[in-house]
């Protein structure tokens, strides 16, 4: 039984109709045990129907629901993700054992379909369809493969290797351009898809001739992702900066891609499906892209507030708010690196309608006045905006994510009066994302705009505490 457990996970086992219901039923009363302990922890109700109307009956997205309900929605994917796993292997030994496809796997991941899989496969007998051989599609995708990996890479362990590099890391650039040129779209299709994808496939691609190790699949996989961030460098599509930055969610995506290649190569193209499976992956990508492209929710309104103690009354600290001259060149590393930073301020008027002009090192914010409360308030909205970075590049590169991607929507002074004398001057930033992850790009965007507010307030509080003449 541990030796055919282990087959089962390496996606190399089978499991009778009896074998996969009980499992199916034992593991979906442990997930609806901790499931419903989750709910009650943050005082909600669940039931049989939230699995398939989830996370609201008017809303798929995540980041579509409210501040408040993300933290419960993101704990129950993030405990989905496991069951996620021993269903697809499960459901993958189910369909060894029945004589069916290995890519109706992919089935699993559709709503409502798959529990019309689940079903099935629960009741077709293992001896009326064991004995079937491969469809005569599949049969010929795999000697297809097989002989047009020996005519370009022959017997050398090299050239497979280096077939295997090119070839996934090609797939994957022609995806990531498609999505983020064509379809102006940074989610989950370019983010998490595609990188798993790439390990995926330079695994599957590395083990068509012989079984390959789990090292050899990782060491293919991330050379695959390093020629990638090459490519994307050297033919002016990225730069170094924003890759440096992706690196993060790529690579654990990468490595459990090559995971998931080396169970399917562990006996290379033994089970036809499995090309006819890497062939679908390579076309679902693009349609989850166009999806979230033409169905992507509008990002939510974040804020981020900086404050900073000023030893000096409102009534002067007022005055280098509306206005400030220029500021010294910056010494952090993050804005030598091409991030915008302010470096001086202007106003047109004032009052209600008096125009602002605060000039980052990439251009000017255009800021109308919409509150003139001096020496208490001042509050503005963002007409237009520059690009938020010059991308380190050895060219002249403008991504499509600097465009309408970190838009700046509004932002505030409010400057309180403390019992001392003193002033507290808070600034507010109100801004969208629409990069996924949202929590990842706006935990840096956050980061990012907080920096940039520290260095406006320690200016003006310079300023406003240096002695009157």
């Amino acid at each position: 039984m541990p030796n055919q457990l282990k087959q089962i996970l390496l996606l190399r086992g089978s499991v009778g109709r009896l074998g996969y219901f009980i499992t199916g039923i034992v593991f979906f009363c442990i997930k609806f045990l901790i499931d419903s302990t989750i709910a009650q922890w943050f005082h909600k109700e669940w039931g049989l129907i939230n699995y398939i109307l989830w996370p609201t009956s008017g809303s798929f997205f995540i980041n579509k629901l409210p501040w408040q309900e993300r933290d419960f929605a993101l704990l129950m994917l993030g405990v989905a993700i496991p069951f996620i796993w021993i269903g697809v292997v499960f459901t993958v030994a189910r369909l060894r054992n029945a004589g069916l496809p290995l890519w109706l796997v992919l089935l699993f991941f559709v709503p409502v379909v798959n529990l019309q899989l689940i079903l099935a496969l629960c009741v077709i007998p293992e001896s009326r369809l064991k004995a079937l051989p491969p469809l005569p599609f599949e049969t010929a995708v795999e000697a297809q493969t097989r002989r047009m990996h020996k005519k370009l890479a022959g017997e050398s362990k090299s050239a497979a290797f280096v077939l295997a590099v090119i070839g996934s890391a090609g797939i994957t650039v022609f995806l990531v351009w498609i999505s983020a040129s064509v379809l102006k779209s940074y989610g989950f299709g370019l983010f998490v898809g595609a990188p798993f994808g790439l390990g995926w496939l330079a695994a599957v691609l590395f083990g068509i001739p012989k079984k390959r190790s789990m090292a050899e699949c990782q060491l293919v996989g991330f050379t695959s992702l390093a020629l990638c961030g090459a490519v994307f460098l050297a033919f002016a599509f990225e730069g170094l900066i924003c890759l440096i930055m992706a690196f993060p969610i790529a690579s654990p995506l990468v490595c459990l891609g090559a995971i998931v290649g080396y169970a399917f190569q562990a006996r290379p193209l033994a089970q036809p499906s499995t090309a006819v499976l890497t062939i679908g992956l390579c076309t679902v990508l693009p349609g989850l892209m166009a999806a979230e492209a033409y169905l992507g929710p509008e990002p939510l309104l974040r804020e981020v507030k900086t404050s900073v103690i000023v030893d000096a009354a409102p009534e002067v600290v007022w005055q280098y708010v509306i206005a400030f001259p220029p500021l010294p060149e910056p010494t952090e590393l993050f804005f030598r690196t091409g991030i915008a930073y302010p470096k001086h301020a202007t106003i047109e008027g004032t009052g209600v309608g008096a125009i602002r002009h605060c000039v980052f090192s990439t251009g000017p914010f255009v800021e109308p006045i919409t509150v003139w409360d001096a020496p208490n308030k001042l509050a503005f909205s963002v007409e237009s905006q520059p690009e938020p970075m010059h991308e380190l590049s050895p060219y002249h590169i403008h991504p499509p994510h600097l465009d309408n991607f970190l838009v700046s929507k509004k932002g505030q002074f409010v400057l309180e009066r403390l019992p001392d004398g003193r002033t507290r001057l808070e600034g507010t930033t109100w801004y969208t994302n629409r990069m996924w992850p949202e929590a990842y790009w706006g935990f840096l965007a956050d980061r990012i705009i907080s920096s940039i507010h520290l260095r406006v307030l320690k200016h003006v509080q310079s300023l406003a505490e240096q002695p009157t003449p």
